[in-house]
C-alpha cells in the first residue's frame, strides 16, 4: 500500500494516512447485562498501522515507513467512550484506560510527545426520580466482575473506530502544496487478501 507521500500540514494524519472522526460500537448479549459501549475517535496520531491483525505498514516502500516513524508533531488521538451501564466514576476510569489498549491495536505506540486521551461517561441516573418516593433512589452500580465484558467491548470498539476513520478519509490537499492521502482501498484490499483475510 504505497500511493502518495505522507502529509504534512493537512488535517489530521492517522498512522500514515489520512485520518479524522470514526465511530463504532458493542452491544452486550443480555446474558451478561445487554448493555451499550459506543467510541467517538479523532484520529491524529503516529505508528504502524495494523488492520485486524494485518501489518498494513509493512507493505509500504521503505522510504515512505521511514517518512512515518520518522515523523513528529503528528499530534494526540483523541477517544470519547459513552455507555449506558451503570458505572461510577471509578469504574468509567477503568473503562477509558481500556481504549488505550484498542489504541495500541490499531497500530500507535504513544510516541514521545503524543497527548491521547481518553473520558468516559454513562448515559444511566445516578438517581432514579421514577415513582412516588420523595428522596431520589441510587441506582446500584455494576459490580467489579461485570466490568470485563466492558473492556472487551471498549477495546474492540475503539480499534473498529480508528479503522473507521482512516478507511472512510477522502485525500486533502492545502497551501503550499501538502497533500494528506487517503489510503487507497484497492491496494489495502490486496494486502489484506495477501494475509488471509
Amino acid at each position: 500500500v504505497d500511493e502518495g507521500s505522507v502529509g504534512a500540514g493537512t488535517g489530521t494524519m492517522a498512522l500514515g494516512w489520512k485520518g479524522g472522526i470514526g465511530t463504532s460500537s458493542r452491544k452486550l448479549p443480555a446474558g451478561i447485562g445487554g448493555y451499550t459501549v459506543g467510541v467517538l475517535v479523532q484520529s491524529n496520531f503516529g505508528g504502524h498501522f495494523t488492520l485486524d491483525g494485518v501489518p498494513v505498514w509493512r507493505e509500504r516502500s521503505a522510504s515512505a515507513q521511514a517518512a512515518v516513524s520518522g515523523a513528529s508533531g503528528y499530534g494526540s488521538c483523541m477517544i470519547v467512550v459513552a455507555t449506558d451501564a451503570p458505572l461510577d466514576s471509578r469504574q468509567l476510569g477503568r473503562l477509558a484506560k481500556r481504549a488505550v489498549l484498542g489504541l495500541a491495536r490499531a497500530g500507535s505506540f504513544g510516541e514521545n510527545g503524543s497527548g491521547d486521551y481518553v473520558i468516559a461517561f454513562s448515559t444511566t441516573n445516578r438517581f432514579s426520580t421514577q415513582g412516588s418516593a420523595a428522596t431520589p433512589v441510587p441506582t446500584p452500580r455494576l459490580s467489579e466482575e461485570g466490568l470485563s465484558p466492558l473492556f472487551v467491548a471498549t477495546i474492540e470498539a475503539t480499534e473498529e473506530a480508528i479503522d473507521n476513520s482512516i478507511l472512510r478519509a477522502t485525500t486533502v490537499r492545502g497551501r503550499d502544496g501538502h497533500v494528506s492521502e487517503a489510503i487507497p482501498i484497492d491496494r489495502l484490499q490486496s494486502v489484506m487478501k495477501k494475509y488471509g483475510r
